[in-house]
């Protein structure tokens, strides 16, 4: 794969390390992020997720090591990094006592927007959140997920190029997280640059061109999700026949694919190691030409929990306090 060019980077990291005292929460993390892609700082809670974050959104000061954000170093020129990136912490920052354009006017007047242009952006953004309605209504009497999209709308104003989201769907319900997904594909389509942290697998997988597996404050793996997939194991291929009975027989069938076949006799499933396309093909002629009724039978991979596993021995964690730094760090 062809390394993108330094003009294309939106975002990187080198060698960034952070220590409190003895404890080093990041221990010399570098990565690049191109422009208008997605990355996934995947990790369990404690991780050093979100203290990469705030070094690299100038809240915390990198021990040693630094970042860049659209070409600025978050040492040498801070104010252009905050002038680059927008960031949407664990937790909503919005002013509950607040309307939803109280909010965003409040805040738009802190970056210098002109009142036209304000109201005009204003308005754009709670449309696009589906927020119009509720727009003057204040922020306590609106859902999870309605707070979570007024703090991305907040954060979205000054039009910035990167935006971090540090855990953005923690605490929503399904529903919720699936539409905040949309919104999250909509703003990279429109060329938003976007470094996402979670212990959610499913999120990285749904939303990350590459992920990076944080794990003790080191990266411990990255690629696509597909090739940390791989890293995990070869694909699987899983007969489920519709009677029970027919186990025994479809087993002695699916031996002459391989001589790893496990039978899970309560899903009526049998699994296999899979080359490919040519095992899937063989095996539902056997099963075609036997009369074994089949539910299904599919290729499956590795999920990014086995990924996870692999690595780490030990399953992410969906943990609701994902705060990584000890009380009283630096901002």
């Amino acid at each position: 794969m062809n390394s993108p060019s330094s003009e294309s980077i939106a975002v990187e990291a080198v060698d960034l390390v952070k220590r409190f005292g003895d404890f080093t929460a990041v221990d010399g993390i570098s990565f690049a992020v191109p422009a208008g892609t997605v990355l996934g700082m995947l990790g369990p809670n404690g991780a050093g997720k979100t203290t990469a974050v705030r070094m690299m959104t100038t809240l915390s000061t990198p021990t040693s090591g630094t970042a860049r954000i659209n070409g600025h170093d978050v040492r040498e020129d801070p104010d252009g990094v905050r002038r680059s990136m927008g960031l949407t912490g664990q937790a909503a920052t919005v002013d509950e006592l607040l309307t939803g354009r109280e909010n965003m006017r409040m805040v738009g007047g802190l970056y210098g927007i002109g009142r036209r242009a304000l109201k005009q952006r204003t308005e754009q953004l709670l449309a696009q959140f589906s927020l119009s309605d509720a727009g003057d209504k204040t922020v306590r009497e609106y859902s999870g997920g309605m707070r979570r999209r007024i703090d991305l709308a907040v954060s979205l104003l000054a039009a910035p190029p990167v935006l971090f989201l540090d855990e953005p769907t923690t605490g929503l319900d399904p529903h919720s997280r699936n539409e905040l997904w949309e919104v999250l594909r909509g703003l990279v389509d429109a060329g938003t640059t976007l470094v996402l942290t979670t212990q959610y697998l499913e999120e990285a997988d749904q939303l990350a061109d590459r992920i990076v597996v944080i794990d003790t404050g080191k990266i411990i793996a990255e690629g696509t999700p597909l090739e940390l997939k791989t890293q995990a194991g070869a694909a699987s291929l899983v007969a489920t026949v519709t009677h029970a009975a027919d186990l025994p027989a479809a087993r002695g069938l699916l031996a002459r694919v391989s001589d790893e076949v496990f039978v899970d006799e309560h899903a009526r499933a049998l699994t296999l190691p899979a080359g490919g396309l040519a095992d899937l093909t063989r095996v539902a002629a056997l099963l075609d030409e036997s009369g074994i009724a089949v539910d299904d039978l599919g290729l499956s991979r590795p999920s990014l929990d086995d990924v996870f596993l692999s690595l780490t021995g030990h399953r992410a964690q969906h943990a609701t306090d994902t705060a990584d730094e000890p009380q009283g760090a630096d901002a």
